[in-house]
């Protein structure tokens, strides 16, 4: 189902939709130049100059059955504004009670914006249904994103929107790069956490 934010001076309608896989020839371009190019303040192109995923693996996480790849377009132009990835992690069943109490934990990622776009409200718009799908579709009780440590300044950004940095690391997948390389060696993951407050989770519950 789809769903239009209210209009402002600054920034285009948006309207929500699951993407589907018809949709990964439009998703691309979207990604890779907010990825790969040096358009745009969010970008990896200093570090990485691969073409980010492949059409194959962005279908599949397209179609995963605990995820979904959410797509915003402009409700007016139909042009395609922005994407994310949304994924459901539910407690290990075997794991202790009080982190079986702790409830299930979504995870954020693929997120890309136009660069044409970039700094005027349509990631944070983005981000906020992000968080919203994931507590009204999962419940989900936090959201957890990877992000690569040297991109301070969108870590400063997800820290702004209520993130915190949780002091675990992940490796970054070096052996899973597509048509291209890293331009580095000294890659990882710093993993930002947000909890979201109860209000939140009685309201979408």
């Amino acid at each position: 189902m789809g769903s239009t934010t209210p209009t402002t001076s600054s920034t285009p309608p948006l309207a929500f939709r699951e993407a589907t896989p018809a949709d990964v020839p439009l998703l691309l371009p979207l990604i890779r130049t907010a990825y790969r190019t040096p358009a745009g303040w969010t970008n990896e192109a200093a570090y990485l100059n691969d073409k980010r995923i492949s059409p194959a693996d962005l279908a599949a996480k397209i179609s995963r059955p605990d995820g979904v790849v959410l797509m915003a377009t402009n409700p007016d132009s139909a042009a395609l504004v922005a994407c994310c990835e949304v994924q459901i992690q539910h407690p290990d069943p075997s794991a202790s009670s009080a982190a079986a109490a702790a409830g299930p934990t979504a995870y954020f990622g693929l997120f890309a914006v136009d660069p044409a776009l970039q700094g005027g409200g349509v990631g944070r718009r983005v981000l906020a249904r992000a968080e919203e799908y994931a507590r009204e579709t999962w419940r989900a009780r936090r959201m957890v994103m990877w992000v690569i440590w040297l991109r301070t300044e969108l870590i400063d950004w997800y820290l702004r929107r209520g993130y915190v940095r949780t002091g675990e690391t992940a490796p970054f997948p070096y052996d899973q790069m597509f048509q291209g390389k890293a331009l580095r060696d000294d890659l990882y993951f710093d993993v930002l956490r947000k909890e979201f407050g109860e209000s939140e989770a009685t309201t979408s519950s």
